[in-house]
């Protein structure tokens, strides 16, 4: 058979530590009483034996008889009548060796007296003694001469001695209240108990000990196990847990726990979506953050127990190289479209070719073919002349293919140089015109029919060391409460018109910083303009100042 042990519950094990603890203190407080009875009954009693022996010694016929032969049968009577009356274990006389001579317990006769300091001398003294096979508290009197010819001298001593109670004699003196105490000290302790368990197990919420630390240890497996950052927080804004991952994505110190967002830094954009109180936050669970060159996707849960917040738990991932996936995928898609357009512009002039042939218009063919191919060779020299670096320029020259497609015309502005570049300096300057032509062609296609040609303008200026990338479009502009919060937040320009949030200005700002520079927008009386300026290389090539005429 293999027997079974039920283990305690907390219930129980708490009911017998408060027993165990109240059986303890009652045991103290008794070793207490009996120390204060003993201390008690010394002073009480070594007064009251001190006294009588006191009166004894004074006592004329003591003092006439202990001189004289024989005195035990004048002073016997005397002795016991003291005894009866004071109701003390013992009344001894002795001699002035310390002999007894006369004494209530006559098996102690002619022994002697075990004396205290000073006696003989004839001072007084009391104390507890060892004597006739008991403990006994005694007082010691000198009995001195009254006559003429002994006046002063020690004639004998008187020992009066109570027997001090043994410790089962107090504690049965003191048991009844004794046993008063422990049945009520026993009743608040088990009410006590059973209170205090019911509260802790309200507040650890019906589980037991062995439970709750299964729980931790599991808690800190998934906590540290996992590649996503998880902080919580308490309604008042204070860092309840976070987890290594956690802490090191938002650049947090170790010591986080109990302080507030405020007290750790925590502002803006990051502040907003861990508590909860931004205003783009309602019902939105995932939110970009870009953090200390991290783009960060962060989705927060608010956390209720029976209708009362407790806080809230935000789980962190990493999307920094995700993000730059997504983008190097976005610039093949763009090329895609960009394909896509112009095959389609083409597609469409063919067409326009081919029904001029078939009608018979071949002169008009001919015409038709020859303003194409002017038009073209405008827009690739002024381009070109322009725009040496190759990469740049093929960019440009294909966006203005897809800004015709949305009906909008892509200008190349007359202040336009820019030379030859590195080709890790001209993939971040083509990642940045890209973006910010997308959002300007959004912005302007997108604010709709106005009698106005839609229009975006790009301005590329190059020095020594830096390039400054100018875009300004024919749209509706940005909010002046939004020109710093769209590269914060990751708004698009087309996320600021229809309330979508998105992370391409986030991610050039990005670049922009990464090199060094900055990207700011202002509004002109036509619509926005988004500058940005970033560091490089020294260039291949230069442009001449008069390249652009």
């Amino acid at each position: 058979m293999v027997a079974t042990f039920r283990r305690h519950t907390l219930a129980g094990e708490m009911l017998v530590l408060q027993l165990a603890i109240v059986v303890v203190v009652l045991l103290a407080v008794a070793a207490v009483s009996l120390a204060q009875s003993e201390a008690t009954f010394n002073r009480v009693e070594g007064r009251r034996v001190g006294a009588l022996a006191e009166q004894l010694a004074a006592n004329p016929l003591v003092r006439n008889q202990l001189p004289r032969p024989a005195p035990e049968q004048t002073l016997g009577p005397l002795l016991h009548s003291t005894l009866v009356q004071s109701g003390v274990t013992s009344v001894t006389v002795a001699d002035a060796s310390g002999r007894a001579v006369t004494s209530t317990d006559p098996t102690v006769i002619g022994d002697p007296l075990p004396l205290g300091p000073g006696v003989t001398g004839g001072r007084g003294w009391s104390g507890e003694v060892t004597w006739d096979g008991g403990h006994e508290l005694v007082a010691q009197v000198p009995v001195l001469g009254a006559t003429s010819g002994d006046l002063g001298r020690t004639l004998g001593i008187v020992m009066i001695g109570e027997r001090s109670p043994t410790v089962w004699q107090r504690l049965g003196g003191a048991s009844s209240y004794l046993l008063a105490y422990l049945g009520i000290a026993s009743g608040l302790g088990l009410a006590g108990s059973w209170l205090l368990a019911r509260r802790v197990k309200r507040q650890t919420l019906g589980l037991e000990p062995r439970e709750i630390a299964g729980l931790a240890e599991h808690r800190e497996a998934m906590l540290y196990g996992i590649a996503e950052g998880v902080v919580a927080l308490d309604p008042q804004q204070r860092v309840t847990l976070v987890n290594e991952v956690g802490r090191r994505l938002l650049d947090l110190p170790e010591a986080c726990v109990g302080r507030t967002l405020a007290d750790l830094g925590i502002e803006g954009r990051l502040r907003d979506v861990l508590t909860g109180t931004g205003r783009d936050m309602a019902g939105r669970h995932d939110q970009v953050v870009v953090r200390n060159g991290r783009v960060l996707v962060m989705n927060r849960m608010t956390v209720t127990k029976d209708g009362r917040p407790l806080g809230s738990v935000t789980t962190l991932r990493d999307r920094t190289e995700l993000a730059r996936l997504e983008r190097e995928i976005g610039s093949f898609r763009s090329s895609s479209e960009l394909l896509r357009a112009q095959a389609h512009e083409f597609a469409n002039q063919l067409h326009t070719i081919s029904g001029l042939i078939q009608i018979g218009e071949q002169d008009e063919v001919v015409r038709y073919i020859r303003t194409l191919t002017r038009r073209r060779q405008s827009l690739d020299m002024t381009i070109g002349r322009r725009v040496r670096d190759t990469a740049v320029a093929a960019l440009l020259m294909a966006k203005s293919s897809l800004a015709a497609e949305r009906k909008v015309t892509l200008r190349i502005s007359d202040s336009t140089a820019l030379g030859r570049l590195a080709p890790e300096d001209a993939a971040d300057v083509a990642t940045v015109v890209g973006n910010l032509v997308d959002n300007a062609v959004d912005a302007a296609a997108g604010a709709g029919p106005g009698g106005h040609e839609a229009w975006v303008e790009v301005a590329l200026r190059q020095d020594a060391a830096s390039v400054e990338i100018a875009v300004r479009d024919s749209g509706p502009g940005v909010a002046p409460e939004l020109a710093q919060e769209v590269f914060t937040h990751g708004f698009t320009t087309k996320a600021a018109a229809e309330g979508e949030r998105g992370i391409g200005l986030a991610l050039t700002r990005l670049v922009c910083e990464r090199r060094g520079g900055e990207i700011t927008v202002t509004n002109t009386p036509d619509g926005a303009e988004f500058t940005a300026r970033m560091s490089v290389s020294h260039p291949v090539e230069a442009v001449a100042e008069g390249a652009a005429r």
